[in-house]
């Protein structure tokens, strides 16, 4: 079976829903903008940028400088690729507008506190968790799955600080109590 065009090619799909989700995040920036939102931690946003477009990358890279065949958990890693898409559509969804890749506030706004936010209150980037040690771990990409981990907690701290400032005393309130990333982890 030719297991790397199909692992390039989930790579590939799992670029084209980033397109697909950087489109949708641009429309709903512009809106929360033209009703008085206000843009924090723009610093860090091209760093996050630029290092989520490095993962594809890398797991492509990876993938053709060391072909072997999938690893016996490879569908097991798949399955957590989908699972994180699956997550990160449903925070998508529950925050509807109010979704964007950059922390656009609208003051005065409530905080949604449905869907998967009943649980966690950063469920989003648990799915960029998920899928950035899954999807090269599909392939075996032990390399690529352990430096996008190392980077992205990193970012994650700077990113999850800022957003929660942003989100103010309010936010807060509503989401005392529950774990940031992990059920049952840290609050």
């Amino acid at each position: 079976m030719p297991w790397l065009p199909l692992y390039l090619g989930l790579v590939g799909a799992v670029a084209l829903e980033r397109l697909a989700e950087l489109r949708l995040s641009e429309r709903n920036a512009r809106r929360a903008l033209a009703r008085g939102g206000v843009e924090h931690g723009r610093g860090h946003y091209p760093a996050m940028v630029a290092l989520h477009a490095a993962l594809l990358a890398a797991c492509a890279v990876e993938a053709l400088r060391f072909p072997s065949p999938p690893p016996p958990a490879a569908w097991a890693a798949v399955a957590g690729v989908g699972l994180s898409q699956a997550l990160r559509w449903w925070a998508v969804a529950t925050l509807g507008e109010r979704w964007s890749t950059r922390v656009v506030v609208v003051p005065g706004a409530p905080p949604v506190v449905g869907g998967p936010y009943r649980f966690l209150r950063h469920p989003n980037y648990l799915a960029v968790v998920v899928e950035g040690a899954c999807l090269p771990l599909a392939w075996g990409g032990w390399r690529t799955a352990l430096l996008f981990g190392l980077a992205n907690a990193l970012l994650l701290r700077v990113r999850i600080r800022a957003e929660e400032r942003a989100l103010g005393p309010g936010w807060e309130a509503a989401f005392a109590g529950l774990p940031r990333l992990v059920p049952g982890g840290r609050r």
